[in-house]
């Protein structure tokens, strides 16, 4: 190669490796079946979370930020595709079962992840993955460098026990990349050391973390002496539930220490937000209550009222988004998969291209107006449409017929205008109707319904059907 040439060649691998020195490092923390009332910044006053209130404080708070489904695994197959997981059949939580290759997120189906990872980053996940235990499912063969954690829906806090049924997961060895792994202590401590060493570990290097808590989902567990500083809350349940709360705010304050040490913090994204709202008590099932409060809303866990979908939600990026700044229009947790894509200068694809939105540009007042005109909700027979303009149509699991409210004026949902403003309700409705034309059947099986199956096939009876090996009935559309 010619001098001027090669000097040519130099200058512009300096210029490009300049460039990426510039991207931020990429934190998603997701807390598991957190209330929205639960933190200081959304109005708790019983539980201390100072760590989160000081990162909201310090970059958006999203007034109007939701999940993309009301339980735990659909909502990261959205936020990890950046994808309404009805497009790739997502809609239950998959049963555990490491042996089962149909049991998990569509292998077909890029995570952002991997898409970070061609961009040059380094990827880590710890902590719940939910998203199938066999190996075409695993986050090392899904987009992730580093893995800790456990393959299914949650976990005892504080032991292992190998001697338990394979289906009985919460009590199954962790996993460090491909190999068994144990904890010391407090489970939620020990994921939040960890996500502190994956920050430690590569601080030259641009990186993206995804801290999948499962606190405070049940099993209620806490260290004895974090449940006994909130003695002054009456109810058991809720001083349990305020402790896992406070210690995994704790834990958070730790990663983020981990970034000020090593002088990170200010062009860090990070985002915090519950996988769904917390579980509330029912008729059905009186003892579904963790301790959580979605005040002021209606509903909880499993619903697609505000309860259940509406949650807390924020992001700080100190060097681009302005400290204490709100954001009032509905977004939705695809959002941030899209955001962290574009702060990265990755590609969102052609092929099962991301449907979230980059919301930067709409915080730092580069963009005005709504990033979505309207966002969709459908778990089995539920289904709700909202639009920017706070009017939201649902049809709940108590309610005969659909309904319309306008959360402005009605944030509890109490006020039924169906009646009053019918047009309304056809065109929210027909709008949901060419949504769900571009979905997929489920392609998975209950939890429940699924080992019952398994269990009849380990007695000796033979499946005879698609359905019997881990698929949902092939039923496409709610308004066939």
């Amino acid at each position: 190669m010619k001098p001027l040439a090669l000097l040519s060649f130099v200058v512009l691998l300096g210029s490009v490796h300049a460039l990426a020195d510039d991207r931020p490092n990429l934190i998603v923390i997701m807390a598991d079946d957190m209330g929205y009332a639960d933190a200081g910044f959304t109005g708790a006053r019983d539980i201390q979370t100072p760590n989160l209130d000081k990162l909201a404080a310090s970059g958006v708070v999203f007034r109007q930020g939701y999940a993309n489904h009301p339980f735990c695994g659909p909502t990261r197959a959205a936020l990890l595709s950046g994808r309404y997981q009805h497009r790739f059949g997502f809609e239950t939580n998959p049963a555990y079962d490491p042996a089962n290759p149909i049991m998990g997120i569509d292998p077909d189906v890029t995570l952002f992840p991997k898409r970070l990872q061609q961009a040059g980053y380094v990827t880590g996940c710890v902590g719940k993955w939910h998203l199938g235990a066999a190996a075409p499912f695993h986050p090392n063969n899904r987009g992730f460098d580093y893995f800790y954690g456990f393959l299914g829906g949650g976990h005892d806090y504080f032991r292992i026990d190998l001697t338990k049924p394979v289906k009985e997961a919460y009590l199954q060895s962790l996993t460090r990349n491909d190999k068994p792994a144990t904890f010391d202590g407090y489970l939620t401590t020990a994921l939040s050391r960890d996500a502190a060493g994956f920050v430690e570990s590569n601080k030259d290097k641009p990186f993206f973390l995804y801290l999948a808590y499962n606190a405070p989902h049940g099993p209620l567990q806490a260290p004895d002496e974090d449940i006994e500083r909130y003695n002054h809350i009456a109810n058991q349940k809720r001083r349990v539930y305020a402790a896992m709360v406070d210690v995994m705010d704790r834990g958070i304050g730790e990663v983020i220490s981990a970034l000020e040490e090593n002088g990170l913090r200010d062009n860090t994204l990070i985002f915090f937000l519950s996988d769904n709202g917390g579980p509330q008590a029912s008729k059905q099932k009186p003892g579904k209550w963790n301790g959580s409060s979605n005040e002021p809303f209606r509903g909880g866990k499993g619903d697609v009222y505000e309860g259940g979908v509406h949650v807390p939600f924020i992001a700080s990026w100190p060097a681009k988004i302005p400290a204490g700044t709100t954001f009032d229009s509905p977004v939705i947790s695809i959002d941030i998969s899209r955001t962290a894509v574009a702060a990265a200068g990755a590609t969102p694809g052609d092929k099962h291209a991301m449907e979230g939105v980059d919301l930067i540009p709409f915080v730092t007042g580069e963009k005005t107006g709504d990033p979505h005109d309207n966002l969709y909700w459908r778990s089995g027979p539920r289904w709700s449409v909202l639009a920017a303009d706070g009017t939201k149509h649902v049809q709940e699991a108590d309610s005969k017929s659909a309904q319309l409210f306008f959360l402005p004026d009605d944030v509890s949902e109490s006020n039924d205008l169906i009646a009053a403003r019918p047009e309304r309700a056809r065109q929210l409705r027909e709008s949901f109707q060419r949504w769900d034309e571009e979905n997929v059947p489920c392609r998975l099986m209950g939890y429940i319904d699924y080992h019952k199956k398994r269990d009849t096939f380990f007695s000796g009876a033979v499946p005879e059907t698609a359905k019997d090996a881990g698929y949902a009935p092939k039923v496409k559309g709610l308004f066939k």
